[in-house]
């Protein structure tokens, strides 16, 4: 694993975010096209699709990179990155989330 520094890590916009609405990606068998609100409403495509439902996912709160440069995945426009851990020997993934309410779009520190 490689550090960086501390100043590097501050550039990074961590959020609380909440999925609003999900959709399948056209094509795509990885891929959900979620809507999210960090304040703000806003479009991300995630590869979870193989370890969540829609109906998991609606209104769960999650962790999102809120800065990350938009990236065009399969014609739709990425605006952001949620976060997940995930266990390889298990092929698992899990969402990282609040333990407790907190409003959408507070910083993560």
């Amino acid at each position: 694993m490689e550090n960086i520094s501390f100043d590097l890590f501050k550039q990074v916009d961590l959020r609380v975010a909440e999925i609003k609405a999900c959709e399948d990606v056209p094509g795509a068998d990885r891929l959900y096209k979620l809507t999210i609100d960090i304040g703000e409403e806003r479009q991300i495509v995630a590869g979870i699709k193989a370890h969540y439902t829609k109906e998991e996912l609606i209104g769960k709160k999650i962790a999102v990179v809120a800065n990350l440069e938009p990236r065009t995945i399969r014609g739709l426009t990425s605006h952001g990155m949620l976060l997940a851990a995930s266990d390889p020997e298990k092929k698992s993934v899990v969402l990282l989330t609040t333990d407790k309410e907190i409003p959408n779009g507070s910083s993560i520190s």
